[in-house]
């Protein structure tokens, strides 16, 4: 179930156009029109985009009158987060392995192999 739900969300964040949405629900809730707005698309397209990311779970949408509002819902992002950190923490631990080991190279007097050549033919 998590994996299909981050399937759905890096699948939204795929799309520059629903990130630039997303970053606009940041500073709060807008319409369907005004998420369109800065990206020079119809309500129907930017209706397209809404619905993918409602879809993933990274936005909400309601009624409000004759519009529909639309909101971020961060929790989602937290996720894709979370499962992006333990990537992060693996490399990590890897890199700081590899300087000790460098670090430790050069405390012996250890030299370094010389960089291999290669012949023409």
């Amino acid at each position: 179930m998590v994996e299909q739900h981050l399937d759905r969300t890096f699948t939204a964040l795929a799309n520059p156009t629903r990130r630039g949405m997303l970053a606009d629900l940041m500073l709060g809730e807008k319409s369907i029109g005004e998420l369109a707005a800065p990206h020079r698309m119809s309500f129907a397209g930017a209706s397209k985009h809404v619905a993918v990311l409602a879809q993933a779970g990274l936005i909400e949408r309601c009624k409000v009158g004759r519009q529909q509002v639309c909101r971020i819902r961060p929790e989602r992002l937290k996720d894709a987060s979370d499962w992006l950190g333990q990537w992060q923490r693996l490399w990590t631990t890897r890199l700081d392995a590899l300087e000790r080991a460098l670090k430790e190279g050069d405390a012996t007097g250890a030299s370094h192999p010389p960089s291999p050549t290669r012949k023409r033919p």
